[in-house]
């Protein structure tokens, strides 16, 4: 097969002005053009070797001059020999020749990432290279490729945690709804609550709570949404199943997920009807244990009455014995307002989620992690902690010309020529500082106040990056104390 040589790019000629004010250099200023113009610049002869390097200050470590009256093609890594002699072979004095990224073994250990482009000035006469130092492109490029592999290890991480909370779910002896606040509407149902009901999951799923149950028991169910909506707590009802099936005692929690408010409605049923309290309670129990993210069960005073293995391991104890009966302050929290807050949002509120704070064990060991509490009301009040390590997320999104923000090298790579660094730097420094304040005030349920204190920043100052990035409604109304 005959391969047909690509026409080389007919180079351009410099604008006359140029020629003009070329023609008053000498050759000491055009050396030092030269300098200027490029972070390193080599002579190299005819057999290729480097006759003379004008160095950097940024690279004066990398013993540049140690390459002089050696042959180019010997400074290189092995895979960039043939770009070199690329550039040798291509080099005249009608134009630059293409840039190319070559390696070159470095006294740190890291190779040294140079862009070269070269031009013979005279036919037959030495070589002139210009080389840019491309470590900061390259040290980008790493902490891209980190950041995407840190990214799916904690999508996987998360998927696991759904998979094994909904399993916890499913398999849970204790009949449970997952309804919406506003509508009522039954949004999940556990196999458990279906056989209290008497019909399938699927079809008590879109339901409205209160048609679940007889009509006696309405108005009773009315006034614990009611409750529930004015002040974030309920307390417990007695309500009669339809058809005959008894009555049950229901318990209702309000918790806020990213869809809105959501209530967790717990029927528990006379004993004629219900499971028996072992059988209920035993693959609960060993579900709870086997979890790899923490699980707390506190009285109202936060005295542990129960620990998993994995909250032990975190608080760094040997058995539960050892966590029982103690104070959660103990092990919870950098410092003691911090854990104030998390319990007077517990209290406010009856649940809370994605609280970040840190666990402390015994020995001095600490762990950044995120804890979702519950407070159930009822005759044995109590409060339950999942407790898990705070995963690294950083969202996609794009940058502000409207290009795909880069998620991995090649995406990287291919944006270097087209996009200038300071471009992406800056673009990628808009985008982190805009998860920052989205995150802050995720935490803070929009205390702006809060978030602003946070983030170590002024109120006025958080308004001005919110009003920047499009985040949050400056318009409506938040809470600021």
């Amino acid at each position: 097969m005959t391969v047909t040589p690509q026409p080389r790019p007919t180079p351009q000629r410099p604008p006359e002005a140029l020629q003009q004010v070329a023609g008053h250099l000498d050759g000491e200023a055009v050396g030092r053009i030269v300098a200027a113009s490029a972070d390193v610049s080599l002579v190299i002869d005819a057999d290729g070797v480097i006759r003379d390097a004008t160095v950097g200050t940024d690279l004066e470590s990398e013993n540049i001059p140690g390459w002089l009256g050696r042959r180019w093609v010997d400074t290189v890594t092995v895979e960039s020999r043939p770009k070199v002699d690329a550039l040798l072979r291509d080099a005249r004095a009608e134009g630059v020749t293409r840039w190319r990224q070559v390696n070159h073994p470095s006294p740190s250990g890291i190779d040294l990432p140079m862009r070269y482009a070269s031009i013979r000035p005279a036919e037959g006469g030495p070589i002139l290279v210009l080389g840019r130092d491309m470590r900061a492109v390259a040290a980008l490029q790493r902490r891209l490729l980190e950041t995407q592999q840190a990214l799916e290890r904690d999508y996987d991480r998360l998927r696991a945690a759904e998979t094994r909370y909904r399993l916890l779910f499913q398999i849970s002896g204790e009949p449970v709804l997952v309804v919406d606040a506003g509508t009522r509407r039954v949004g999940e149902a556990n196999p458990a609550a279906a056989r209290l009901l008497g019909r399938p999951a699927k079809r008590v799923a879109g339901q409205d709570a209160v048609d679940l149950f007889d009509a006696a028991s309405t108005r009773a169910l009315e006034a614990q949404f009611a409750a529930l909506r004015a002040t974030g707590q309920a307390a417990e009802i007695r309500a009669t199943l339809p058809h005959g099936r008894g009555e049950v005692t229901v318990a209702a929690s309000l918790f806020r997920g990213e869809s809105g408010a959501s209530v967790l409605m717990r029927l528990v049923a006379d004993p004629a009807v219900a499971e028996t309290g072992a059988d209920r309670e035993a693959p609960t129990r060993a579900v709870i244990e086997a979890m790899p993210e923490g699980f707390v069960l506190t009285d109202p005073s936060r005295r542990i009455l129960t620990a998993n293995a994995a909250f032990l391991e975190l608080a760094q104890l040997a058995t539960e014995g050892q966590a029982r009966g103690r104070s959660l302050d103990q092990w919870l929290g950098r410092d003691e307002s911090e854990v104030q807050a998390l319990f007077a949002m517990l209290v406010d509120h009856g649940a809370v989620r994605r609280f970040a704070t840190l666990v402390r064990g015994t020995f001095g060991g600490t762990e950044d992690v995120e804890v979702a509490a519950v407070s159930v009301a009822g005759a044995r009040p109590c409060l339950g902690f999942a407790i898990r390590p705070a995963p690294r997320r950083i969202p996609e999104g794009r940058l502000a010309g409207g290009r795909d923000v880069p998620r991995s090298v090649e995406q990287m790579a291919e944006l270097v020529g087209r996009v200038s660094m300071k471009t992406l730097v800056r673009e990628t420094t808009d985008l982190i500082e805009k998860l920052c304040i989205e995150a802050a005030l995720r935490i803070t349920r929009d205390n702006r106040a809060s978030a602003a204190e946070m983030l170590g920043l002024s109120r006025q100052g958080l308004y001005a990056k919110m009003r920047r990035y499009g985040v949050g409604d400056l318009d409506g109304p938040a809470e600021e104390d």
